[in-house]
């Protein structure tokens, strides 16, 4: 039985997590591929358009993307954006004033003042990037709405990725985008439809992962650590912010001690450097178990994906850090298909043959290596410990509430600013 358009938990709850077959999906890569899709479905929608993203900037792409909603709305579409209150912390009069005479409903998650031109609504952000038009197309991925996902943005263009799908699978993405505008963002009350036949478009099987403070705090780590227990010869993963915890880690290292070429790909010249020195902190600890590790040195890597066995792939926003897997709000779509797999993989293998250094560890001395394990205890115990340092601190309920001109902040936030994750 359904009550309001939402099945209730103890009807759907073996549907939580479920794999639809019969979709469509394609690999986006940086902003010139996924600004020219998810444009193109904004440009013809012709009911509906609905919109998550962490980051929106008054730059090329976020005007881009704001004349396309403001002519949706005018010609009749339903338009709702939702933007991060950190990661978009301001806008202008002017822009949000057409926002609102056009008739697109925006919203921030968790929007606040600044305090003497500081942002404190540092954790438990809406990380998610999803983006769902007339119900049968859907984006799902770790590209915001921001120039510095183009190339020509210069040395500091990111790299990353995103998915376009079709299929059975956009009814669960559509039916959660729903849900998440309630008062606290999260669709922490959605649950998936119960499995039906659908319109199958496709071959590929996927599977909408979320992260929430709530109910899946654990659903998209678990579903990494289920793949890389079942590889049998290959398992490739390209993460911006890498420093998952001790079970993911053994994982891996168990992984490769029963023959499992187990590849990863980090950031090199990190827009973030504090999360490269954490990175380095458990090379060692993989590196002597076998895994090979590349860091990315043409630009700033921004990918959240992985590969398993040319079978199982992820795409999606969560990055494999504390913030990502124990504070954000987060999405990924996995994908069973043989021939996205083996897409992605030759995609993540051109980068590291082109563009990427293979950590080799030089030969430590006694001494060099007893202050590097200490060090890295240290580093490894504080990082995994910080969510829970976090619950000390006093905390508000985030809320998504509408933005208004009235409500803009003098702060205006910058293309490049250190906020992308």
């Amino acid at each position: 039985m359904s009550d309001g358009g939402h099945w209730r938990p103890g009807e759907a709850r073996r549907a939580e997590g479920a794999w639809r077959p019969g979709n469509r999906v394609q690999l986006l890569e940086n902003g010139e591929e996924f600004f020219a899709r998810a444009f193109e479905a904004i440009a013809s929608a012709r009911r509906e358009i609905l919109v998550e993203t962490f980051i929106l900037f008054e730059d090329k792409v976020g005007n881009a993307l704001h004349r396309l909603l403001v002519e949706a709305a005018g010609r009749g579409v339903r338009v709702e954006l939702t933007v991060d209150g950190y990661g978009s912390p301001s806008f202008s009069e002017e822009f949000l004033a057409a926002l609102a005479e056009a008739g697109v409903r925006f919203r921030a998650y968790d929007h606040q003042p600044t305090l003497l031109g500081v942002r404190t609504n540092v954790f438990r952000r809406l990380h998610r990037k999803l983006l769902v038009v007339d119900g049968t197309r859907a984006f799902v991925g770790g590209i915001n709405f921001s120039a510095d996902h183009l190339t020509d943005f210069g040395p500091t263009a990111k790299q990353d990725y995103a998915v376009e799908l079709e299929g059975p699978i956009v009814a669960d993405i559509h039916g959660f985008t729903l849900e998440a505008l309630g008062s606290d963002g999260t669709g922490r009350d959605w649950w998936p439809r119960p499995a039906s036949a659908g319109d199958a478009v496709g071959d590929a099987e996927a599977m909408l992962l979320l992260r929430d403070n709530a109910r899946r705090t654990t659903s998209i780590e678990r579903e990494y650590r289920r793949a890389i227990r079942a590889a049998r010869r290959e398992v490739v993963i390209a993460n911006a912010y890498f420093f998952p915890g001790y079970g993911f880690l053994r994982d891996l290292r168990h992984a490769a001690r029963r023959g499992v070429r187990v590849s990863l790909l980090v950031q090199g010249e990190p827009d973030t450097p504090i999360a490269l020195r954490a990175a380095r902190t458990l090379y060692p600890h993989l590196v002597e178990e076998g895994v090979l590790i590349h860091e990315y040195c043409k630009r700033p890597f921004h990918g959240k994906v992985a590969v398993v066995d040319d079978e199982w792939a992820t795409v999606g926003s969560s990055n494999l850090d504390p913030l990502s897997l124990a504070l954000n709000l987060e999405a990924n779509v996995v994908v069973r298909d043989a021939a996205f797999a083996t897409h992605l993989r030759e995609r993540l293998e051109d980068l590291i043959d082109t563009s990427c250094r293979q950590v080799r560890l030089p030969p430590a001395t006694r001494w060099s290596s007893a202050l590097a394990q200490v060090r890295g205890f240290f580093v490894f115990h504080f990082l995994h410990r910080f969510p829970r340092w976090v619950d000390w601190l006093p905390q508000r309920e985030p809320r998504v509430e509408p933005l208004s001109a009235q409500g803009v902040q003098p702060l205006r936030a910058q293309p490049g600013e250190s906020v992308a994750r």
